[in-house]
């Protein structure tokens, strides 16, 4: 069901830049305020769209949870199925970082003793006048 198939293929943002400048900058609790100020059908679109990009994935997932399956499944058919189901999952726990690496660990005392520039030796060589 592609009721919208000429948006997903164009892959054009549904809103405009400023706003989606604005949400991209939008804080996690901010994102929720911006985004209800859209249609829903809007909104699904939206989300589809961060959906196919990488870096926007997490914001996809947001926005998707502030959407009805119905209005995901219209916009992007089993891809928009997928988005609801995965939006209303809860979020995995980060994995521990057991890579066998030892911590690193930063030091407290100078690298090197600088000696002050008042004590630096003169090297210029005195002016000659004639």
């Amino acid at each position: 069901m592609w009721s919208n198939r000429t948006n997903i293929e164009s892959d054009t943002c549904p809103i405009g830049e400023d706003m989606l400048g604005h949400l991209y900058r939008s804080s996690e609790h901010g994102l929720p305020v911006l985004v209800e100020s859209v249609s829903a059908d809007v909104r699904a679109m939206l989300a589809l769209f961060c959906y196919r990009r990488s870096h926007l994935h997490s914001m996809s997932l947001a926005i998707a949870a502030t959407c009805s399956e119905r209005d995901l499944i219209e916009q992007g058919g089993a891809v928009g199925a997928t988005l609801f189901a995965m939006s209303r999952e809860a979020p995995a726990p980060a994995p521990a970082a057991t890579s066998g690496r030892r911590a690193i660990t930063l030091s407290t005392r100078p690298l090197s003793n600088v000696m002050p520039l008042d004590d630096l030796p003169d090297d210029e060589p005195e002016a000659v006048t004639v």
